[in-house]
């Protein structure tokens, strides 16, 4: 009975991740303003679409709220897990910033057509896994400062997480994490990876150190 009850405090968990990812920070800011950037710039609800369409006090708001529900996620995991349960803590906190981040990209409560979920995946690698972030924002800023791509940049920031993982000697839920966060981010991204192939992708000419030196 006590197993059954661990699980069920474990799903509750979970749920309520989801559901908290699902409260996108530019939907719910461009509500207040009155506008949906699902139907600007490239259609995302991301911070980069609201910086572009919106500008910058706009999407630091969004930034903020879609990375903070990554980090509440993660706090409310530790916080409430069972610790007599199927799974470590730590595995549970993990799966509900990954829950949070399957809510920001598919919102119950804005028709499943959200972000892209990095924002998300960092506020709670933030709290569980606060050494990687310096690293990771360090790739993401020399990808996007020598090709001003801001996909491109979270995309291999990303995919940077599992060999630092495995590099750092970090435990298997961390590793888990790290493998299906790349992969979330990558599918994501997908148009950007297509976009860019053929030629189209929009980029921040105004962060591109290494060509306006030259």
């Amino acid at each position: 009975m006590a197993h059954n009850g661990a699980m069920l405090v474990s799903l509750l968990i979970l749920v309520s991740a989801y559901l908290l990812g699902s409260i996108s920070g530019s939907l719910t800011l461009g509500r207040l303003r009155g506008v949906d950037i699902r139907t600007q710039g490239s259609g995302n609800a991301g911070g980069t679409n609201a910086f572009r369409t919106q500008g910058a006090k706009f999407a630091l708001g969004v930034v903020l709220i879609d990375i903070g529900k990554g980090a509440l996620a993660a706090w409310l995991a530790l916080q409430f897990a069972p610790v007599d349960g199927a799974l470590p803590v730590r595995a549970v906190a993990w799966l509900a910033v990954f829950a949070a981040a399957l809510g920001h990209v598919w919102p119950l409560w804005h028709g499943f057509r959200g972000g892209k979920g990095v924002g998300t995946l960092l506020g709670g690698v933030a709290i569980l896994w606060p050494v990687a972030l310096l690293p990771l924002f360090l790739v993401w800023v020399c990808v996007l400062v020598a090709t001003g791509y801001v996909g491109l940049a979270s995309i291999i920031a990303t995919a940077c997480l599992l060999p630092l993982a495995l590099w750092l000697g970090a435990d298997g839920a961390t590793q888990l994490f790290a493998a299906a966060a790349a992969l979330l981010v990558l599918f994501t991204h997908r148009a950007n990876v297509q976009r860019l192939r053929a030629g189209t992708e929009s980029r921040f000419e105004r962060v591109r150190f290494w060509r306006r030196r030259a």
